[in-house]
């Protein structure tokens, strides 16, 4: 059973007006606000992070009043792609390069000499190369035949949104979703986290789809291969460079030469990701009106109420692992029956989160500037930009029949899922 909810009323310190006040969440006045973001989130540390942040805002701002204007959105490639490839392309070039000179350490040898910078320089490329993206071990990983039902839901949901379907479908314990290209073919591959997929409603799965299925129509430079894999090298050169925190006179040192190659590295880093900024914001938009196309107006926009509250989600799933891990597993039938009801007891306790709650996330998040990650545009200003324009109806209108089937095809991932969430605890 999912927690309680009791409620009284009280007036607003500030303003006076009446309050309800609901046992479970903070208290608020709708009226002037007072308390709606009771505890903010502390700052990301980093200045990387926090530029990022404050680019996403200013981005998708300016999207939005494009779009307020009139302005339209569609995929295309721009001077700042252009600029990201080729940066992307240099990143490469460099590690290219450094293999060559270990390779040419080795090959001249200089009467054994050349045999340590040699193996440094291509340890150092080694470390630095293009990864490709690979199937996950950790978590279920359903193929067509595993899943009929719900890999032809999604091709119907490709068609719609102009692309194909995916190879894979990876289903872990995240309160997200996401699509890859894995491999060298650029097969696709669909993550969806279990318990985001479970608190949705079947038109919302289905704009949910739409949205994740929209990256790979939309032209997204940042979730390309070549940009992707740069970035990462990028990182990977600044850890290298990373100061080190124990104060000696010889790591002092050594901060003081890592320091300029470490700035020009946060540099690149920066620029790259101004360039791509843009473009990852529309990709963003026009993944949200693939969403709507698919699943209609009205699903996809309350797709960002349902982020809006993951964290009550992620307190759910915390408490479940925690409380298993107090009782202990009490025999196996009464802890199959704990893993069997755990998906049902999370939307039971996420549907229970009353209106005025939801009305305080939303303005709390409009504050914050909320958003799914640092590049992400805010969720308010994505769901504002969702109702510019008549509403769009459902293209892929869900079936009870389907949905059965589709459950019962999930029925051992959702109790592989569980069962690790109450086993191993929840974010392990």
């Amino acid at each position: 059973m999912h927690t309680t909810t009791e409620e009284s009323v009280r007036g607003c310190p500030d303003c006076g007006s009446e309050i309800r006040v609901h046992s479970r969440f903070s208290a608020w006045c709708a009226a002037c606000d007072w308390n709606v973001d009771p505890a903010p989130p502390e700052e990301r540390p980093g200045r990387l992070a926090r530029a990022q942040r404050a680019q996403a805002r200013r981005h998708g701002e300016k999207l939005l009043t494009e779009l307020t204007a009139g302005g339209t959105l569609r995929p295309r490639r721009d001077a700042s792609s252009v600029l990201a490839y080729a940066l992307a392309l240099a990143v490469h070039a460099v590690t290219l390069a450094v293999a060559g000179a270990g390779i040419g350490f080795l090959i001249r040898g200089w009467g054994g000499f050349g045999m340590v910078p040699g193996t440094l320089l291509l340890a150092l490329a080694w470390s630095l190369r293009p990864r490709l993206t690979r199937l996950p071990t950790d978590v279920p990983v359903l193929r067509r035949a595993d899943a009929p039902e719900l890999f032809t839901l999604v091709d119907q949901v490709a068609v719609v949104v102009g692309t194909r379907g995916v190879d894979a479908i990876a289903v872990d314990s995240s309160i997200n979703a996401s699509v890859a290209t894995y491999g060298i073919g650029g097969r696709r591959l669909l993550t969806l986290g279990l318990p985001l997929w479970e608190i949705l409603t079947p038109q919302q799965r289905i704009a949910l789809l739409g949205h994740e299925l929209g990256h790979y129509s939309n032209g997204d430079t940042r979730h390309g291969q070549v940009v992707a894999t740069a970035y990462r090298s990028l990182v990977t050169w600044e850890y290298f460079f990373h100061p080190y925190s124990d104060v000696t006179l010889l790591t002092m040192t050594v901060n003081v030469f890592y320091a300029l190659p470490r700035w020009i590295l946060l540099g690149l880093l920066l620029l790259l990701d101004r360039l791509t900024l843009r473009g990852a914001q529309r990709s963003e938009y026009l993944a949200d009106r693939m969403a709507a196309r698919a699943g209609s107006t009205e699903a996809a926009a309350e797709l960002f109420d349902w982020l809006l509250v993951s964290e009550s989600a992620e307190v759910t799933l915390m408490r479940e692992a925690n409380g298993s891990a107090l009782r202990g597993r009490g025999g196996s039938g009464r802890d199959d029956e704990r893993i069997d009801g755990l998906w049902e007891r999370l939307a039971a306790d996420l549907r229970s989160v009353p209106e005025h709650e939801r009305e305080r996330q939303r303005r709390a998040s409009i504050r914050r500037g909320h958003s799914v990650d640092s590049t992400h545009p805010p969720t308010w200003l994505r769901q504002t930009a969702l109702r510019i324009g008549p509403p769009v109806p459902p293209a892929v209108v869900s079936e009870t029949g389907r949905e059965l089937r589709i459950g019962a095809e999930l029925a051992g991932v959702r109790k592989t899922v569980a069962r690790r969430i109450l086993h191993d605890g929840y974010g392990n």
